[in-house]
């Protein structure tokens, strides 16, 4: 287990757009085609379980904490980690705040209903010399590991302290899962009744790391996108994000692997927004190359580059964006990975006939972007999202029993069609 604590102030996550739904065109890489540069960030034997990108704060939909922030309150939230270990360790992020954020205290429980945590499972977190620490504004910073049997397909929760003001908070918006708050020190609680308070999205809480349980192997995973990835439109508290679905069927197949989300709805690649996010080839550098083992990163990011330019009346529109201009984003983004060793799967936007964003203009677009995926060669293999979710009487539109309402977004059928589409031995 480490015995110091990692700040870093070059911020570590962030968001990614991503929108698409498919079958699988041949996964299939070059021969050799071989993981080589380590991946960024102190690993040493720890492996990602668990990550989110955190972006700044904002309410565009409904209320939120993360524009107030915390003062003399508890936070705990849940999260399902990928694959097992029996050490843990947790990543918070700054990357938002103007101000220092003081971390008085954090434990690791295991998940027993709502706010509750099992008996005996509660382990206080240290940060090198002590149990708070201070992370500067932009910074990240990981805790000590301690030892924490978890397996794969486990739900964990992390309970954050915060005594002083910490001003708006660093966060993560579309969580589709339930986190709690409390007033004063709750971060030993086993019960939840303290916590009467509950928000959609996630706060500092950026990573869960496990370390030990199987030999250090280079093959975690990264889905990177916009709401598609991030699965809004999943239903809330089940875990069936695309991600999600994948990672059950690793685990199902007898060899769970890390894959970790770092999709942020409305995310786009080529332009900041608002309210969703750094543009995706900023923020990669940020979320992807700083996790440690990871071998594949599947890419699903487009179509809000498309549609942003169209008044939606959450934010003011973004500028209009070219196929051509999207694809050199995405080529970018291979660039960078393959400096790293990382390999990139490239993925198909899905329908959006009937959605918001369905005028002729952007389903040319779509339809010309995809065509690209599919043939450009730029990826070292493709999934074809686009197929997988689409109605094969009219490929234009979502299948309805894929669609969750909006002709945009999958539900969890359609994300769990959009999971079978990858090839596993491929990733």
């Amino acid at each position: 287990m480490t015995t110091s604590t990692r700040i870093t102030t070059p911020l570590r996550r962030t968001t990614v757009a991503a929108l698409t739904a498919a079958a699988l065109t041949a996964l299939t890489l070059p021969a050799g085609g071989a993981v080589a540069a380590e991946a960024r960030h102190d690993s040493g034997p720890w492996r990602g379980a668990w990550a989110t990108s955190p972006h700044a704060p904002t309410a565009p939909f409904a209320p939120n904490w993360s524009q107030q922030g915390f003062s003399d309150q508890t936070v705990r939230q849940v999260v399902r980690v990928t694959t097992g270990g029996t050490r843990a360790r947790i990543e918070l992020s700054n990357r938002y705040g103007t101000t220092p954020l003081r971390i008085t205290g954090a434990t690791v429980a295991r998940t027993d209903k709502g706010a509750s945590v099992k008996a005996g499972s509660v382990r206080h977190l240290s940060f090198g010399k002590g149990r708070s620490v201070t992370i500067p504004a932009g910074g990240t910073a990981s805790s000590d590991g301690v030892p924490f049997t978890v397996k794969a397909l486990e739900s964990v929760t992390v309970t954050l302290y915060l005594a002083a003001p910490t001003g708006p908070a660093t966060f993560h918006h579309f969580a589709s899962a339930t986190s709690y708050r409390a007033a004063g020190d709750h971060r030993a609680d086993r019960t939840g009744t303290a916590f009467t308070e509950s928000s959609g999205s996630w706060y500092y809480l950026s990573g869960v790391e496990v370390g030990g349980g199987a030999p250090a192997r280079r093959d975690g995973i990264v889905t990177f996108g916009d709401s598609i990835t991030d699965g809004v439109g999943s239903n809330p508290e089940a875990n069936n994000r695309y991600p999600d679905e994948l990672a059950e069927r690793f685990a199902a197949a007898g060899r769970p692997r890390g894959v970790l989300n770092h999709g942020i709805g409305g995310n786009q690649v080529t332009n900041d927004t608002t309210w969703a996010g750094e543009k995706g080839i900023e923020r990669f550098k940020k979320d992807v190359l700083t996790e440690p083992g990871v071998r594949t990163v599947i890419l699903l990011e487009g179509i809000n580059d498309f549609g942003g330019s169209l008044a939606g009346g959450v934010a003011d529109p973004t500028p209009e964006v070219s196929v051509e201009r999207l694809a050199e984003g995405h080529r970018a983004l291979v660039r960078e990975a393959h400096a790293r060793g990382i390999r990139v799967v490239g993925a198909t936007l899905t329908p959006v006939k009937g959605s918001f964003y369905d005028t002729p203009a952007v389903e040319a677009k779509r339809d010309a972007f995809n065509h690209w995926v599919r043939t450009s060669g730029a990826y070292d293999a493709v999934v074809d999202f686009d197929r997988a979710v689409a109605d094969p009487a009219d490929p234009d539109r979502m299948l309805p029993a894929f669609d969750s309402g909006d002709h945009l977004h999958p539900g969890d059928a359609g994300y769990r069609a959009m999971a079978e589409a990858l090839d596993l031995d491929t990733l």
